[in-house]
This record gives structure tokens, sequence and C-alpha cells, in this order.
């Protein structure tokens, strides 16, 4: 057990942006939202998945939507907890503490906001080890856990409870409300037991997302010292250098779609890469051969700084690295591949992991 101030907040927001692939919210509105609420509230107790309660309840909190919205639509503050509390009273038990859903530079602030607010402990666990799009993407729905009951909720105050057959129902009736929410809204949903965590969390998450901030705050190191100390804690590939040349991107349906170009730079000069994303980064394809792909992790990070870049963040000129991070293995499991893999977001070919494909190369 150990307390989270505003300087572990600043860290865990770089490393949590990072684990996004791209996606899981603005990382600058997410510190601002935590920042705010341990400033307030004082210091978040941080539990390790071995020190919770095997029979206590634990439910994350989580901003929906298209991330690219959140820049425009900022939350009020209190509509996390809102849903928090909402649905454990709904549920009629007393809840011991938060966790993260995914990491993201928002979703793995929300939960911070909710334990300051409602003087609750955050587990160092999350459900998926860096950030998907959609409801049923989670380790806990590998596991056999219940997505609902759920609720959702704006900024304005209306609010809705969820109870459906399966995760992925609850994401297509959840998916509607957030549209008509303004394609942005606060969930509450997953609510599992200790024992429930400790089988289907990915455990030290938050601690992860600190250390590398840690490496990524220390730009005085050089780029070189950054990159060999996020490959040793991350097993991360270094896959290409470049500038972006040309970015098509849409909101439909409560999320961002879009594909980038980058043209190669230094070593990677006349080369090329092609990245699609759906709020993630989803496939990456390096000279007209895919090198990576759901669920591996494909992160964009400022060339220079490394520090990273999210979809709704790039644009024209912007001169990045990509890097690639091996996915948890509970995603590489049959389920897994047909959760989150390549074909289940339309896509003709087989997952084949990162390190077996640039091994090819």
């Amino acid at each position: 057990m150990r307390y989270l101030t505003a300087e572990n907040i600043e860290k865990i927001a770089i490393g949590a942006s990072l684990l996004g692939a791209g996606g899981g919210g603005d990382p600058y509105v997410g510190k601002m939202m935590a920042l705010s609420a341990v400033s307030q509230y004082g210091p978040i107790k941080l539990l390790a998945v071995d020190e919770i309660d095997d029979d206590a309840v634990y439910m994350p909190a989580a901003s929906m939507g298209a991330p690219l919205v959140m820049t425009e639509k900022f939350p009020k503050g209190d509509e996390f907890t809102r849903a928090f509390n909402r649905l454990g009273q709904y549920m009629g038990t007393t809840i011991a503490g938060t966790f993260p859903m995914e990491a993201g530079g928002v979703n793995s602030m929300v939960p911070m906001v909710v334990a300051a607010q409602a003087g609750l402990p955050l587990v160092d666990c999350d459900g998926m080890g860096r950030a998907f799009p959609e409801l049923q993407m989670t380790t806990f729905h590998l596991g056999g856990v219940a997505a609902t009951p759920m609720v959702v909720t704006d900024e304005r105050g209306n609010l809705s409870i969820i109870e459906t057959i399966s995760a992925k129902w609850a994401e297509r009736l959840a998916r509607d409300q957030v549209v008509e929410m303004g394609a942005s809204a606060s969930v509450s949903l997953y609510p599992a037991t200790g024992r429930q965590m400790k089988t289907n969390g990915i455990s030290g998450i938050v601690t992860k997302c600190e250390q590398i901030g840690e490496i990524l705050s220390q730009p005085q190191k050089g780029r070189d010292w950054q990159l060999h100390n996020l490959k040793k804690l991350t097993g991360a590939y270094h896959l290409f250098d470049g500038k972006i040349t040309d970015i098509e991107r849409t909101t439909r349906d409560g999320f961002n779609f879009g594909k980038m170009i980058i043209d190669g730079l230094g070593e990677f000069e006349e080369q090329s890469m092609t990245i699609d994303f759906q709020n993630e980064n989803l496939v990456a394809t390096k000279n007209g051969k895919i090198i990576v792909s759901v669920p591996d992790l494909i992160c964009l990070a400022d060339m220079d700084s490394l520090l990273p870049s999210t979809s709704e963040g790039i644009k024209y000129g912007k001169r990045v690295t990509v890097l690639g991070l091996p996915a948890d293995d509970k995603w590489r499991t049959t389920k897994g591949l047909e959760t989150v893999g390549p074909r289940y977001f339309g896509y003709d070919f087989d997952y084949v992991p990162l390190e077996n494909t640039l091994a090819e190369v």
C-alpha cells in the first residue's frame, strides 16, 4: 500500500497515455481532473491486488465515447462519482474501492477522481493492460465477469441503468445512449469481487504507468537512454521514425475512426508506414507489409521527447516515433483474439504476434 500524490499522478498520466495505444483520452484533461481532486481531497491510497479482500466488491469508473469530443465537451466533474455511487446503490452493496478499466490518458485518471472524492482506495489493476474501444474488450469479460449492471450518465444529470444478457449487448445499448448524450459520457460497470480481480485483472498497471512516466520524464538523459529503458521495462520494439504526411479522421457512432500515413526519417528514410485506428491504433503496415495488429499495442510518441501522442492529438507534419508493445498473454488466447483480434475489426487476416512478425522482416 502507498499513497499517490500530484508528483505520482504526473508520471502515471504520461505512462497511461503511452499504453493507451493512441486512445484512452487526452492525457492533459485526465491529469488535470486527477490533480484537482487530489488537491481538494488529499492523496489517494493505492492497494496492490494481493492486499484486497476476496469477498469485497470493487468497481471501475470511466469515460465512454469518442476521445476527440472530450477536448471540447469537458466533464462537469461530478458525473464519474455519480455513476459509481448510483451503481453501488442499485446493487445494494458496499463498494470497497475502484480501479481503472483500461490504461489511457483519461480512463486511468477517472478512477483517481472517484477514489479521491469518495475517500476509497484505488486498486493497482485494470481490465485491458492498454486501451480498447468497446466495452466487451476486457479481461474480465474473457473470464466470465458480467459487464452489467451498468450506469451511464452525462454532465447534464441524465442517468440510466442497464442490465443486459452479454457484454456485447451492453456495448450496443450503452453506445446508443452515449451518442445521444453528445458522443461522450461517464460510465460505471463490471462490478467485481476481489477474487475476480485477482483472477481476471491485469495487475500492477498503475505502477507500470508510473514507471514508464518516470523514464519519459527524463529527456535530459537522452533519447537513446529513454528508448533503452522503455524497451527493458515494457518489451517495446522501435518500429519507425517519421513525419505524418496525411491523416484522415472522422467521428461516427461514438468512435474516432481514421488512418495516417507516415514518411520515414533518419534510418527509415524512403520508407513509409500506414496506421489505421478506431480510437486506438489497430494495424500498422510498413512498406506494404503488416507488421503489428491488435491486440498488440501500436504507440506513437513525439520523435524528440518521446512523450506519447494520442490519435486525436496528431496532425499533419508532426514527427513521431512508433513503438510496438506485446499484448498481455490473456489477449493472445483463442477467446482473446475472438474479442479483439484483427478479424473482429473487419480485417481479412489472422493475428501474428509482434515479435514473430518482426523476426521475419
